[in-house]
């Protein structure tokens, strides 16, 4: 089913998000940031990751996502931020999505999914170096499928991995604590 593809967009955008946020604590000086609070929210890019992501609280800086990195069955995401790059573990948020089953609109092939799940902050480099904790990630995305064309099934929704999605959008959030 074409969830799964936008699926993996999502997640590596989530990772990015994740790593983002834990980078951002320390964006506002050179000193090792005191940790505490974050939200974060990632716009997703094309494909998977390439996304922007913004950190608020009490982590303040913004970048980018990587595509979502598989090692040894686990899925992690590296945020891109201005003073470092942050690593989180998403495969708990994955996992929900891509076993998630929307009931489908036969009428407008159109299905919406939102998951939520704990993803681990691994570590990081830069400001980032040492950062710890655990966020809450929401991925949240609508899409809308195309129809066959000819044949037998002419005017149904084609739901399959292969078909081209007519229009899809989705978004990546959370919060959480993070220290050093």
């Amino acid at each position: 089913m074409r969830l799964h593809k936008t699926t993996i967009g999502v997640a590596g955008v989530l990772v990015c998000i994740v790593a983002g946020a834990s980078v951002a604590l320390g964006a506002a000086s050179s000193k090792t940031p005191a940790g505490g609070a974050v939200q974060i929210m990632v716009q997703p890019g094309q494909a998977q990751g390439k996304g922007k992501i913004i950190f608020t609280g009490a982590v303040g800086d913004y970048g980018s996502s990587s595509p979502t990195m598989s090692s040894g069955g686990k899925k992690f995401g590296i945020a891109t931020l201005t003073k470092g790059t942050i690593k989180i573990d998403l495969t708990a948020i994955a996992a929900k999505v891509n076993s998630a089953n929307p009931p489908v609109n036969n009428a407008t092939c159109s299905a919406n999914v939102a998951e939520t799940a704990a993803a681990p902050v691994l570590g990081g480099t830069g400001l980032y170096a040492g950062i710890h904790g655990t966020l809450q990630i929401t991925e949240s995305f609508y899409f809308i499928g195309s129809t066959y064309k000819s044949g037998s099934k002419k005017g149904q929704c084609n739901m399959s991995n292969s078909a081209p999605t007519v229009a899809e959008m989705g978004t990546v959030y959370g919060s959480g604590t993070v220290s050093f």
